[in-house]
Formats: structure tokens, C-alpha cells, sequence
């Protein structure tokens, strides 16, 4: 494992499923961590009485406010002072079908669009400008193999804010290297998290399966190891690059 020791990082959605192994695994390394969180704070609790919490920083916040959104950069940066690597993994996957009335259908799409891509947006533009000064810094967007090859149709919502921010995250990476600010793209495809699982039940785990080309779907725990390596720095040369995770069931 790399030593991550001292590092501090922020993580969004860090309460449960990818975001929540992620935090862990950083912790574990050693760094300290921002842990945003929204309605439950139960699985912030967990990895604080885990890991302590002098490496540890909870904060509330509801990505579908912008001054929510805000407030949250200004809470981690006032608490923590030296971020140098944002993990933005906060996200919904709602449904909406195209038969349903045009009012509930979007109103899936703009809380998706609103939570998925613009809070991340805001984020970046405040991390953006934090980082030009400091000549240095990492995002890490955590997309969906969704953005690559598209979802099914009760997914637009989630298909459309996955591709606006892998697209984000190349833009980042295409426009601010020269301040030495690095952006990636992690992709994974179904994973078995609380998320994704109720999804999963419907079209059957076994015809989930026989997408894959191995033997079982991913978990969390399968992508924290490559965020972790992220963070570290040693993958720098790499920014822009879109990373997949998806046990074999898209490859380009």
C-alpha cells in the first residue's frame, strides 16, 4: 500500500457503498479525511469510531442545494486548510420512465442532473481556484461505465450527468495541467452496493452476471485500491485518463 500519511482529502457520498469503502481505504493509508455525507450519518460514525477522530472531519451537506454545496467546500477547506485531492463520488440512480408524466419524469432528471453534475461543478470551480493557488492539486470523478457505452432507457437521467462529468473531468485535466492540477475519470460499471442492488434484483443478478467476463459482480472494495494509488501521486502522469471498472463487461 502507499503511504498516504498526512495527505488530506475529501471525499462526497463517503456514508456508504464506493464512497464509504474509499474513505476507508485512504484511512487506512493514513491520510486524513473530509467525509461528506447527507441524509444518514451512520456510516460517517463508523469509519470515526474505526479510525478516530483526529483524522477524521464529518460534514453535512444536501448536494441538491447549491448553498449547501458551497458550504461544504467552505467548511472542509476552513477545517482542513491542506486538501490536496478531491474524490467526487456523491451521486443518485433514480429512474424515470419515458412513459411517466413529463412533470415526475423531470423531476428525477433535475434532482439527478443537480446531485450527479452540477454540485461536482461547483465543487470543481471552487477546488479550481484553490488549487491555481497553491500550483497543486487532484480531482477524481467517480463516472460510471453508464457515461462510455450508455444505460437502459429508465436511466437517462443518470446516462446524461455521467457523460456531462467525465467530460468535466477531461476539460479539468486538458486546461489546468499547467498549474499542476491533475483530474481522472473512474468508471465502474454495476457494483454491488445498497444503490445499485435494487436495480439489480429487477433485471436479475444471474443476467448481471453473464454480462461480466469474471465470476462475480464488483464491490466497493474492488475500487478503493485504485483511488488510493490516485491520491498518492503516482499516477499523475495519467490525468485525463478514464479508468474502467467493470469486471470485463465493457471493454474499449
Amino acid at each position: 500500500m502507499y503511504d498516504l500519511t498526512g495527505k488530506q482529502i475529501l471525499v462526497t457520498g463517503a456514508s456508504k457503498g464506493i464512497g464509504k469503502a474509499i474513505a476507508r481505504q485512504l484511512l487506512r493509508q493514513g491520510a486524513h479525511i473530509g467525509l461528506h455525507y447527507n441524509r444518514s450519518a451512520q456510516g460517517v460514525e463508523e469509519l470515526i469510531e474505526e479510525f478516530g477522530a483526529e483524522r477524521t472531519l464529518p460534514i453535512q451537506a444536501d448536494l441538491e442545494e447549491r448553498k449547501h454545496t458551497e458550504a461544504l467546500f467552505q467548511v472542509a477547506l476552513k477545517q482542513m486548510k491542506n486538501i490536496e485531492s478531491v474524490v467526487l463520488n456523491a451521486g443518485i440512480f433514480e429512474p424515470h420512465f419515458i412513459d411517466d408524466p413529463l412533470d415526475s419524469w423531470l423531476k428525477v432528471w433535475q434532482r439527478t442532473i443537480k446531485i450527479n453534475l452540477e454540485s461536482a461543478g461547483i465543487l470543481t470551480k471552487l477546488f479550481l481556484e484553490h488549487f491555481q493557488k497553491k500550483k497543486q492539486g487532484r480531482l477524481i470523478y467517480i463516472s460510471s461505465r453508464a457515461a462510455l457505452r450508455g444505460e437502459t432507457e429508465e436511466y437517462l437521467a443518470y446516462a446524461a450527468s455521467k457523460g456531462g462529468l467525465s467530460s468535466l473531468a477531461k476539460t479539468v485535466a486538458r486546461s489546468f495541467g499547467k498549474y499542476n492540477i491533475k483530474a481522472f475519470v473512474v468508471a465502474p460499471g454495476f457494483i454491488k452496493t445498497d444503490m445499485a442492488m435494487e436495480a439489480i434484483s429487477k433485471i436479475g443478478e444471474e443476467k448481471v452476471l453473464d454480462e461480466l467476463a469474471l465470476n462475480r459482480l464488483t464491490t466497493p472494495e474492488d475500487i478503493a485500491p485504485l483511488v488510493a494509488l490516485l491520491c498518492s501521486g503516482q499516477l499523475d502522469h495519467s490525468t485525463g485518463t478514464t479508468i474502467d471498472i467493470n469486471a470485463g463487461s465493457h471493454i474499449r
